[in-house]
């Protein structure tokens, strides 16, 4: 401050000086007379600079120095005040480390005890297995059993309440799945079945020509056998002619065949005019009259049936299966019975009808070139659906309705269904005695491979096979297994329709004579 004062009062001295220096040079002449005064004037100008100057001086000084007092006497303040909070760390860290102490003498007093205490359980673990090894020579003693032997004993033990308690877990989930399925399947299949009704013949390799007099057996064998020479090369089918009264048998395993040489037989007979070349004539017309009669077939079972857009050759081949029969069964109306079953299944699952009705139709289209092409009639009814652009869901129905793949949809499932309910009507095939008997021998020699059982009666015609176990071998428990057992081999190894009832019959008996 003093410093600025200083410099202000020069400053002002040297605007004197300089003012006076121009002034007098500009008026030389006239200033000299007042140099004097302005002198005296600059003179008092400096004194009372300077006094202004150590005025200011002395202020300065005195501000600078309350300002020191001020300073030092906040300093000594700040210094109490962190001296102050230095002693209240200094006596809570103290209390800190009292309370360390005490914990750490707590925590040495708890590890003695601890240690007491351990040494205490290993004494009494000591005992007990002195114990324990004196409890199990004391039981093996009693019981005259090993430890190993009466663990054997105990694991037979859990493994029978085990298999107990399996056996009556599976009983039971097979009786509540059996009664929703079998509920839900029976009111599907029963509703299907009776809005399906279908005549059933058994028809066979041969046919009956009636005549309207015995002496036309004559006129149809002719001179020395040419006329029947002439049909049987015509048509393939073997002429009887026996003493059978006014009736010709007509015997061909071709029922095509055997059709023509029908139609041809009767026009000659109503013609009469019975010669090889009339003969030629009449076959060739009957020929004619089974093809557009076999595509009439084919186009009235799609209209039966409800199935449109099939193509030509194909329903040509349904035709011909109006002539083919399997067990008796005639094959068209089969086909017809199951397309139609398949419809009905498929509208109850809400499932598509047309499709499922074509499946159905088509599932034994195998069956019309069989005898005329080698492959088992699945496989050729495969070939020919895929050669005349199947749908696929058609295609895996017919590949597998006999089981040979797996079904890739239900409408497959439901095709397979149908086919077994159409076959497995009472009256609707025939089965030879030998395939009957071998059916019934083979379910008896599966039931009898297994181990515990007695006997085995195949009966019911097959529907049933009962089994008697031996009740030493096979326990109340045992029995449910075994009849799941012997059910799985018979569906793994037997064909059959329908389904077989295995009845696993265990009896004990007590025999005692009173002397």
């Amino acid at each position: 401050m003093l410093e600025i004062i200083i410099a202000v009062a020069i400053s002002v001295v040297l605007t004197a000086v300089v003012t006076t220096f121009v002034v007098t040079g500009y008026q030389k002449k006239s200033a000299d007379a007042a140099i004097g005064g302005a002198q005296d004037k600059a003179r008092e100008i400096i004194d009372e600079a300077l006094k202004t100057a150590e005025s200011k001086k002395r202020e300065s000084l005195l501000e600078v120095k309350e300002e020191s007092i001020r300073a030092k006497n906040e300093l000594d303040k700040e210094i109490k005040e962190r001296r102050a909070e230095v002693q209240r760390s200094e006596r809570r860290i103290q209390q800190k480390e009292e309370n360390i102490d005490k914990k750490t003498e707590a925590i040495e007093r708890r590890e003695a005890n601890l240690t007491a205490k351990e040494e205490s359980l290993n004494k009494v673990k000591i005992e007990i297995s002195k114990l324990n090894e004196q409890r199990l020579q004391e039981l093996e003693r009693i019981s005259g059993l090993t430890s190993e032997q009466a663990k054997d004993y105990l694991l037979k033990i859990v493994e029978d309440e085990v298999k107990h308690e399996t056996a009556m877990i599976i009983k039971e989930m097979e009786s509540r799945a059996k009664e929703e399925a079998d509920k839900k399947a029976r009111d599907y299949v029963v509703s299907a079945i009776q809005r399906c009704a279908a005549d059933h013949v058994s028809e066979t390799t041969i046919s009956v020509v009636q005549l309207p007099n015995d002496e036309m057996k004559g006129r149809i064998i002719g001179r020395e056998g040419r006329n029947i020479r002439t049909l049987e090369t015509m048509t393939g089918v073997d002429l009887i002619i026996d003493d059978t009264p006014e009736a010709v048998i007509l015997s061909g395993f071709d029922p095509i065949r055997r059709e023509v040489a029908r139609i041809a037989l009767e026009k000659l007979i109503v013609d009469g005019r019975i010669h090889p070349a009339r003969i030629e004539e009449m076959v060739e017309k009957a020929q004619r009259e089974v093809e557009v009669m076999i595509k009439e077939e084919g186009e009235a079972a799609t209209l039966e049936v409800g199935v449109h857009g099939i193509h030509p050759e194909l329903i040509r081949l349904l035709g011909k299966m109006k002539f083919r029969t399997s067990y008796g069964q005639n094959a068209l109306k089969h086909s017809i019975e199951v397309a139609q079953l398949s419809g009905l299944l498929a509208a109850e699952l809400g499932l598509d009808i047309r499709i499922a009705k074509r499946a159905g139709l088509l599932h034994d289209i195998g069956k019309s070139v069989d005898h005329e092409m080698e492959g088992s009639h699945i496989q050729l009814g495969v070939e020919l659906c895929r050669r005349y652009k199947e749908n696929a869901t058609v295609i895996n129905a017919v590949e597998s309705h006999h089981g040979d793949v797996e079904p890739t949809s239900l409408i497959s499932c439901i095709v397979q269904a149908a086919d077994t309910i159409s076959a497995a009507r009472p009256g609707a095939r025939r089965e030879t005695l030998e395939t009957y008997t071998s059916r019934l021998t083979k379910l008896e020699e599966i039931t009898n491979n297994f181990k515990g059982v007695d006997k085995s009666f195949a009966i019911q015609a097959g529907r049933e096979v009962r089994v008697m176990v031996m009740p030493e071998q096979i326990s109340d428990t045992d029995m449910v297994l075994l009849a799941r057992d012997i059910s799985k081999q018979i569906e793994a190894e037997l064909e059959y329709p329908g389904q077989i009832k295995v009845n696993v019959i265990r009896e004990s008996r007590v025999i005692d004579y009173a002397k």
